[in-house]
């Protein structure tokens, strides 16, 4: 299936532009990188500690009554999320609070029978995760992205070529940093959900990416004397199609989650959402240029010490 036809365009003309954007992306995602370092991110439970519950009520409960009944029984803190499907209400409790990590789930409890005993209510889950959790999962979190970097190199060194696989590699770390950014802009919750996309992203972006590399290196072997830029140019064209209808497909998937799948995914599926168009960017427009500079300058220092 074509979904653009035959097309000429000139990706790797671009190449300043799209560098320039990818640039500024990253350096946003750094800048969300290190707010979390310092703790000034807006982290969930899994990565600071406290407590998260779900409550279903009998009755639809206002998330601004909720709200003022914890806050009159004091946990003024609390982040509240409506689920409005089944009268739901997620309750998150940073450990920062004036009440300890072991009792904050009985004071909720009590606040709520104190405020509204006519809504009858029932706990669906309940977590509490200690400091202690919190610092290994995202010492733990930072290994795991640390290897499946280091595996997106070997892997792509292994079946293409090492200057391949840093461009892939910086590519996906580019992907990486842009999920970074739009939560620090939007001051979303980074949690366990939020690293799960990044990964599941990173995977995805890497398959992408292969698909171009394999057209890239089948007409590299083809035409051994043609210009880098305008084979980069064809191979990149020829596969457009099949780029877009594959990012096109997954994004519909994962707006259905977005719109469809409740509060609880909601960060989850905004992420993939991000990550879908990001990786089909990068692609493109970061990881096929990076090549092409790579080759050149292999090129000019072969040419040098042949002089």
């Amino acid at each position: 299936m074509e979904f653009l036809g035959k097309t000429n365009i000139d990706f790797m003309g671009k190449k300043k532009l799209s560098f320039a954007i990818s640039i500024i992306i990253s350096l946003v995602g750094i800048m969300g990188i290190i707010s979390i370092a310092r703790g000034t991110a807006n982290m969930g439970i899994d990565f600071s500690g406290g407590t998260a519950m779900q409550l279903k009520f009998s009755k639809p409960m206002d998330i601004a009554k909720a709200r003022a009944a914890l806050h009159k029984n004091g946990i003024p803190k609390a982040d509240l999320q409506e689920i409005r499907d089944g009268n739901k209400l997620l309750i998150k409790i940073d450990r920062n609070t004036s009440i300890s990590l072991g009792k904050a789930a009985d004071a909720v409890q009590a606040a709520f029978r104190k405020a509204h005993p006519d809504n009858i209510f029932t706990v669906e889950s309940s977590t509490e995760i200690g400091p202690s959790i919190g610092d290994k999962l995202r010492k733990d979190t930072l290994v795991a992205v640390a290897i499946a970097l280091l595996g997106i190199i070997l892997y792509i060194a292994w079946r293409f070529d090492f200057k391949f696989g840093i461009a892939a590699t910086l590519a996906t770390i580019h992907d990486c940093l842009a999920m970074f950014a739009v939560f620090y802009i939007l001051d979303r919750e980074i949690n366990l959900l939020f690293v799960t996309a990044v990964l599941t992203i990173a995977g995805y972006s890497l398959t992408d990416t292969v698909v171009v590399f394999d057209r890239i290196r089948e007409n590299m072997h083809k035409h051994l004397k043609e210009a880098l830029p305008p084979l980069f140019n064809r191979s990149i064209n020829e596969v457009l199609s099949r780029s877009i209808i594959t990012a096109l497909t997954t994004f519909l998937a994962s707006a259905s989650l977005f719109l469809f799948g409740g509060e609880v995914i909601h960060d989850f599926s905004l992420a993939l959402l991000v990550g879908i168009v990001v990786g089909a960017y990068s692609s493109v427009f970061v990881a096929s240029p990076i090549v092409v500079l790579l080759e050149e300058r292999a090129l000019r220092k072969k040419a040098a010490a042949t002089a």
